[in-house]
């Protein structure tokens, strides 16, 4: 793969995995963030590093004038349901209104590839599970909803302008993979929270909602290794310079509670994990399970890490060789003037 591509969020959990197996396939990478939320240390060396802002025109013209890009994979986001039931301007802006900012400047400088970090949020409450690509989109929180608004607007562009785009919809991304991991604060997903309790980061893991209707009462998620979702996002940037449009789940169509997952990872560091059950959160539905089918046959895609326990043991080996997260160093250069909100 000897093409120039664009990442943008690539500083972040996921976009920096891709980064870095895109790097590893051949292309040119340009990592485009404004570290809002992502670390800089995370970007692959290799990859060069803008500072900046999806949200700024002015920024992205300058950046696509300078670089004839392939294609631009799409990562910058804010991308947490709880938070997003509480600031939904926020998500709004960053997710839906900053992403036709960029969606225009792609389409101005004929950037004829897109692909774009969807969610399993978009479903909502599922009438069924494992979900398939065509079951109705019902998003319950802005989240999900911001997601979707993006999804339509692609299949607008797609029909009128003739953009290639991949969406692919995320169920639960856990894991590291090329020496990166998740590292926020604070710490909200799942697995690397009860890390986090491994290592004496926090007292307790909280369960929210015990009383949903699961065996257990707890919610049950479709987990997916970072690494496996990044080979997902090469052979979909492969697959649209013959295709126009694709839309694809990825998990692996297996769900675990979340007292499963808790009971993982103390399988897997040897600790005692201690747990604190809570209220149910805003905007939680109760099963969210991939199925995966499409891309497997279409693109043949298969997941080399489906297990859950291999999954938890691969974020608790990048946290113990990492205790303190990712070191910062100097900032990259700027793309042009201040950033504008966060993504």
């Amino acid at each position: 793969m000897r093409e120039n591509i664009l990442v943008t969020g690539g500083a972040g959990y996921i976009g920096s995995v891709v980064a870095g197996a895109l790097l590893k396939a051949g292309a040119e990478v340009v990592v485009l963030d404004n570290l809002s939320r992502g670390k800089r240390a995370a970007v692959p060396q290799g990859a060069e590093f803008v500072a900046g802002d999806v949200g700024d025109r002015a920024a992205l013209d300058r950046l696509f004038r300078e670089r004839p890009f392939a294609a631009v994979m799409h990562f910058a986001a804010s991308m947490e349901v709880g938070e997003s039931m509480q600031f939904p301007a926020l998500y709004f802006r960053n997710n839906s209104s900053n992403t036709l900012t960029l969606l225009e400047a792609v389409m101005a400088h004929k950037i004829s590839r897109f692909v774009f970090s969807s969610t399993a949020a978009l479903y909502g409450m599922p009438e069924r599970t494992p979900i398939e690509e065509t079951d109705p989109l019902r998003p319950i929180n802005p989240y999900g909803e911001s997601k979707f608004f993006t999804e339509r607007m692609l299949a607008w562009f797609h029909r009128l302008n003739g953009l290639r785009y991949a969406s692919l919809r995320y169920f639960n991304a856990a894991g590291a993979a090329d020496d990166r991991g998740e590292d926020r604060d604070p710490e909200t997903h799942l697995i690397p929270a009860a890390i986090e309790v491994a290592t004496g980061k926090r007292e307790h893991i909280a369960i929210y909602g015990t009383d949903y209707p699961t065996p257990d009462g707890t919610c049950v998620r479709d987990y997916i290794h970072v690494s496996d979702l990044a080979s997902a996002h090469l052979l979909a940037l492969a697959a649209l310079e013959k295709k126009g449009q694709l839309i694809y789940n990825l998990g692996n169509s297996r769900g675990f509670s979340v007292r499963e997952v808790i009971e993982s990872a103390r399988r897997v560091t040897g600790r005692a994990i201690a747990s604190r059950e809570s209220e149910r959160r805003p905007g939680d539905p109760a099963v969210l399970v991939a199925s995966s089918k499409k891309i497997r046959d279409e693109l043949r895609w298969v997941p080399k890490h489906p297990e859950l326990d291999d999954i938890v043991r691969s974020a608790w080996e990048w946290r113990r060789e990492h205790p303190n997260g990712y070191e910062e160093p100097s900032q990259g250069r700027p793309a042009s003037g201040p950033p504008l909100s966060g993504v």
